[in-house]
């Protein structure tokens, strides 16, 4: 592990002394990681993060009160007021509501990540002239309202109706459209019944989502095991519910000359690594050693 790191991973470790946050206030890193993740920081640090330029990290931290919070969610950099509007309580009351008319979309965007955010903010943000507060709301709001999902799914803006078909069920009254429209049908294929007609769709992404539904008979199954697209075939060789033999057959077939295919079929079935074990806690004696060793 490098120094930063290092001081990194001591800046947030739980019971440090408070001469030592201190000091490692003054390293970069280890401010940012301090601001974002400690509890236990005082106002007169949170004071000395801001003026120190990382107010935009201190944003982050769901533990600092609501006082700060409301400070930094008026400043002039709109990436701390985009931190502050995806962690921000209503407190003061009326500081979602303030967030939700900031003249930057991005901050706007940020508050639809709020878990805090009041079914009166969802149906404003749902009505927002920026497409992409919009487009975030699906992502980020799964508790939202029936009103708000039936609005972005019937969208002016195709971006918005993709991302609300690719996170949240449709009403079924709204599937058929969302169906015939061919920048919405690949979502709408994950979310339909599997049916002859879509393992026949002449887009391959269609089949595609035909091949990955969880729901899929047999039938359909092993007419798509035949699919001239290699990604098809290759939905089908994951399927956990696929008989052994077939998917050795499978196995075969899944050969491509083309890059990007061969990209995402090598990443078909990817995990990411385990995060790396934390390190251990620090002494006095070692934290003060490293301190010296970084000059603080």
């Amino acid at each position: 592990m490098d120094l930063d790191s290092e001081l990194g991973a001591l800046a947030v470790q739980e019971g440090l002394p408070t001469p030592l946050v201190w000091r490692l206030l003054r390293h970069p890193v280890a401010r940012r990681r301090a601001a974002r993740l400690r509890r236990d920081l005082t106002e007169e640090q949170m004071e000395e993060i801001i003026a120190l330029g990382s107010a935009g990290s201190l944003a982050d931290n769901r533990w600092v009160p609501a006082s700060i919070k409301s400070r930094l969610a008026e400043h002039p950099e709109p990436e701390v007021r985009c931190a502050a509007a995806a962690s921000a309580t209503d407190e003061p009351p009326g500081l979602l509501a303030r967030l939700a008319d900031d003249p930057e979309p991005l901050v706007r965007s940020f508050l639809a990540m709020n878990e805090h955010l009041p079914t009166e903010l969802m149906t404003r943000l749902a009505e927002d002239p920026d497409s992409i507060v919009r487009s975030w709301l699906p992502q980020h709001c799964r508790n939202a309202p029936q009103a708000v999902r039936r609005a972005l799914f019937t969208d002016t803006e195709p971006s918005v109706r993709q991302a609300a078909i690719a996170h949240w069920f449709p009403p079924l009254d709204l599937l058929p459209a969302l169906l015939a429209d061919p920048l919405t049908r690949v979502g709408a294929a994950r979310r339909s019944p599997p049916s002859p007609e879509l393992a026949r769709d002449p887009d391959p992404r269609v089949r595609g989502a035909v091949a990955a539904h969880p729901e899929l008979p047999a039938a359909l199954r092993d007419l798509l095991a035949e699919d001239p697209d290699v990604l098809v075939r290759n939905e089908i060789a994951c399927r956990a519910d696929t008989p052994p033999v077939l998917r050795e057959r499978l196995a075969a077939t899944l050969t491509t000359e083309d890059p990007a295919e061969a990209f995402l079929l090598s990443h078909r079935n990817h995990r990411c690594p385990s995060p790396d074990p934390a390190p251990p806690a620090l002494t006095h004696e070692e934290a003060e050693a490293l301190l010296a060793r970084a000059g603080l």
